[in-house]
């Protein structure tokens, strides 16, 4: 049996709202149109994963337990919308720690990859940023800059290339 495809997602932006560095888990929002995406892709048969830099944390910003808390609350929103993800992988250093799972590296994706049993070539990376974009270059994976509102235009793309690549 081949490898399962992954969607990787980046958090901040693309399925929450960005407020910055979150350490308060009532700033959670979901972006408009994430959960139904989420719900579609799942639908699909893809595996979905956020990939994220925390950077806050390793700034002293936010604590690991504001950031654990955020988390839950990010989960709990999901599962409120009827959607739900397989995995999380977060970077909680600064830019200048050198980490390898640092965005725009793609060590988040691929030990996600790794550990997971996905197939890059197959799968796509989703981001607001063009360090999620070069992170999935990088991995290997299609990727998709995502624009306000742009979900519905994301997905319709993700399904092409599976079509393309059954």
């Amino acid at each position: 049996m081949s490898a399962r495809a992954a969607v990787f997602l980046d958090r901040d932006g693309t399925l929450i709202e960005d407020v910055g560095y979150i350490s308060d888990p009532e700033d959670v929002r979901l972006v408009p149109g994430a959960a139904d995406a989420l719900r579609a892709l799942r639908a699909d048969g893809f595996a979905l994963v956020v990939v994220s830099n925390q950077s806050g944390i390793g700034r002293g910003l936010t604590t690991q337990e504001q950031a654990d808390a955020v988390h839950r609350r990010f989960l709990d929103e999901l599962e409120t919308a009827d959607a739900e993800i397989d995995a999380a992988y977060y970077c909680p250093h600064t830019p200048d720690d050198g980490c390898p799972c640092r965005k725009p590296l793609p060590g988040l994706i691929l030990d996600a990859a790794h550990e997971l049993e996905f197939d890059l070539e197959r799968s796509t990376m989703v981001g607001d940023s063009h360090v999620d974009v070069a992170a999935g270059k990088a991995a290997g994976t299609r990727t998709i800059l995502l624009g306000e509102g742009e979900w519905p235009q994301a997905v319709r793309r993700i399904r092409a290339w599976a079509r393309q690549a059954a």
